[in-house]
């Protein structure tokens, strides 16, 4: 059994949603899970060893949303290396929009910079294919979850 924070990042809700979906996957499948929707950086350092899902969607200039910009800028300010750290990304975006899924890729490339270990593969939703988010993100928590050790 693993224990994972869902770290969620939204503008309208969808990210939310996405993310209970993902805890109650989660914990059917055996894990402890956790949202956490106003996400701090003491809350992300209570995984620090463990499993972190970030689940965030994008504005249209392709920033984070702002429920979870402070908990980016101190993981970039304050916390620098952090290979303990296994994550999983859902990104929510629109294609109409130049940076699709744009806060999502933030989130991978400081991640990634801070030398955490992505377990799995990026999970990108266009909001034009998928208006129902959840319907992309279940199947792939549900992968995702039997990769968790």
């Amino acid at each position: 059994m693993a224990e994972v924070g869902i770290f969620v990042g939204t503008m309208y809700g969808n990210s939310l949603l996405v993310a209970e979906e993902a805890e109650a996957i989660l914990k059917k499948k055996g894990h402890k899970a956790t949202v956490f929707e106003d996400p701090e950086l003491a809350d992300w350092q209570k995984y620090s060893d463990q499993y972190v899902l970030v689940v965030t969607s994008t504005t249209g200039q392709g920033d984070l949303p702002d429920s979870i910009v402070p908990l980016f800028q101190a993981l970039k300010d304050k916390i620098g290396y952090q290979p303990e750290l296994h994550y999983g990304l859902i990104a929510l975006g629109d294609s109409n929009y130049e940076h699709f899924c744009g806060g999502g890729k933030q989130f991978d490339s400081l991640l990634q910079e801070q030398g955490a270990k992505r377990v799995g593969t990026v999970l990108a939703i266009d909001a034009n294919d998928h208006p129902e988010p959840e319907s992309v993100s279940n199947p792939w928590v549900e992968q995702w979850a039997g990769l968790l050790k």
